[in-house]
C-alpha cells in the first residue's frame, strides 16, 4: 500500500470513528484561539479552557487585553505554566492586532508567523479552524501517530512532518484529519501507555503492526 493510499484509507476510517472531531480549545472569536493556542504550549487544553474564562471576563476584547500589563496577564495565566513568557507574547500579540490589524486576526499564514509566540503549528490551526483554509497541525499526536502508521518515516521535526504530509494528504482534509489524530491519540494510540491496538480501527493497515508500506 502506497503512502497516498494508506493516507486516504486512514482519513476515511477516522472520519467514521470521530465524525464530530474539532478543536479541543474553546473559543468563539479568532483572537481567543490565538491566546489559547499560546497558553496550550506544555499545558493541557482542558486547563487552558478553564484559565481563559477568567482572562476573558476581565479583558473581553483585543483592546482591553492590549492595554493590560504583562504582570496582570501573567497573574491569571500562571496556572498554564511558563506564565511570564506566555503573558509577554500575548500582550505583544494583542498590541499588534490592535495597532496593525484593527483588532482582527490576519488570514495570511506568513503574517501569523510574524506574531509573537506564533509558530507553524499555531498558524496552521488558525488558518484551518478560523478561516477554513488548508492546514496541517503537527502537534505531538500528529507526529507520533503518523510515524506509527507509516505515513512519515521516522521524522520527528514538526516542519518536516508537515511538509511530508502535504504531499499525501488532500489539502481540504488536512485540518480535520489532524483534529481526529488528537482524539485517536488520546483514546487509542496513546503515548504514555501501550497503544490499544486491539480496539484500533486502523490496526490492519498500521505499519506498527507489520503492515508493509
Amino acid at each position: 500500500m502506497t503512502k497516498e493510499k494508506r493516507a486516504l484509507e486512514i482519513i476515511d476510517r477516522l472520519k467514521k470513528e470521530y465524525p464530530d472531531a474539532d478543536c479541543t480549545l474553546d473559543y468563539d472569536q479568532a483572537w481567543k484561539l490565538l491566546v489559547s493556542v499560546r497558553l496550550a504550549a506544555q499545558c493541557t487544553d482542558a486547563r487552558v479552557n478553564i484559565v481563559v474564562e477568567k482572562l476573558y471576563d476581565k479583558y473581553p476584547d483585543v483592546q482591553a487585553l492590549a492595554e493590560a500589563s504583562v504582570e496582570e496577564i501573567e497573574a491569571i495565566v500562571k496556572p498554564c505554566g511558563l506564565g511570564h513568557s506566555k503573558a509577554r507574547d500575548i500582550s505583544a500579540c494583542m498590541r499588534i492586532l490592535r495597532d496593525q490589524y484593527g483588532g482582527k486576526v490576519p488570514d495570511d499564514f506568513d503574517a501569523l508567523l510574524k506574531l509573537p509566540g506564533v509558530g507553524r503549528k499555531s498558524a496552521n490551526l488558525i488558518m484551518g479552524d478560523v478561516f477554513g483554509k488548508p492546514a496541517i497541525v503537527t502537534d505531538t499526536h500528529c507526529i507520533r501517530l503518523t510515524n506509527r502508521m507509516g505515513l512519515v518515516d521516522n521524522i520527528k521535526d514538526p516542519k518536516k512532518v508537515e511538509m511530508a504530509l502535504w504531499k499525501i494528504i488532500p489539502p481540504e482534509e488536512g485540518s480535520d484529519f489532524c483534529h481526529r489524530l488528537v482524539y485517536h491519540g488520546r483514546d487509542v494510540c496513546t503515548a504514555r501507555t501501550k497503544p490499544h491496538c486491539e480496539r484500533c480501527c486502523l490496526s490492519d493497515i498500521c505499519e506498527k503492526n507489520g503492515v508493509e508500506g
